[in-house]
């Protein structure tokens, strides 16, 4: 075989390779969207559209009121963990000098504790130690602690080359630190800042072992799911779930496309 016939070879496997993996982790996604479609939802194929499935969901009350829980409680989770996860990688990378190592071990343990075992033992130390019953802010702590080690993750991996001299410069030029930070080190950093906050929107959205033990009978979106599996999937969760994931979608090619016009303009 020639060399040239060899390489056309090799990337056309790798392309049909990658064809296939993107179909294998994207085909529920889509046909979740065609059975929200279809008249028939079980088996939506050969399609046939019709949106009574998004109209029945407008006038569903449980899936809404599911809808907006999950959306609280992710949205509040993204900005805590974002916000604690950028002061401790911080924290780690500018101050803690030998020691950051141990530090960047004891902030990622999170990552290696089961959800199950973060919602029951979070459900404990509440109740037992505080006294609080569940709750949507005892939630967002628990899904906080959760999503923390992603976001410090995330930022450290962003800011490990970050120069620590141009906030020196700047604050020497006569800059508050709150200035120097959102004129000199936001710019740079926001698409790390942004990566972690939809991952932890995502994560904190679709979970359901932490929020389980600590909402109770608050209705989200993953525990109504969980129900609805007892009774059969209406098509109207296939609705909600299309949306959910359209939102997604357009949060990531959003980060992307200002990442890329970002990268135009300098």
């Amino acid at each position: 075989m020639s060399p040239s016939f060899t390489d056309s070879l090799i990337k056309w496997t790798l392309a049909a390779f990658l064809v296939l993996v993107f179909a294998f982790l994207y085909m529920p996604i889509v046909h979740i969207l065609f059975a929200s479609l279809s008249t028939r939802p079980n088996f939506p194929y050969p399609p046939e559209f019709n949106v009574a499935s998004y109209v029945r969901l407008s006038t569903n009350t449980v899936y809404q009121s599911a809808f907006l829980n999950s959306l609280l409680l992710a949205s509040c989770t993204a900005v805590l963990s974002t916000v604690l996860g950028f002061l401790a990688t911080v924290g780690v990378l500018r101050f803690a000098g030998k020691r950051a190592l141990i530090y960047a071990i004891f902030f990622a343990a999170p990552l290696f504790v089961s959800e199950i075992l973060l919602g029951i033992s979070s459900m404990a130390l509440y109740y037992m130690l505080f006294e609080l019953q569940g709750n949507m802010l005892t939630a967002i702590i628990a899904n906080a602690v959760h999503c923390f080690s992603f976001c410090f993750l995330i930022m450290a991996a962003m800011l490990y080359k970050y120069d620590w001299r141009m906030n020196e410069a700047a604050i020497v030029c006569g800059a508050s630190p709150l200035r120097s930070f959102f004129e000199v080190m936001l710019p740079i950093t926001w698409p790390g800042i942004m990566g972690s906050l939809i991952t932890a929107f995502v994560l904190s959205l679709n979970g359901l072992d932490v929020s389980f033990y600590l909402l109770g009978a608050t209705p989200t979106m993953p525990s109504v799911a969980w129900g609805a599996l007892r009774y059969g999937v209406k098509p109207e969760l296939y609705a909600l779930s299309s949306l959910i994931n359209i939102i997604v979608f357009a949060m990531i090619i959003a980060l992307l496309v200002a990442i890329r016009l970002k990268r135009k303009a300098v």
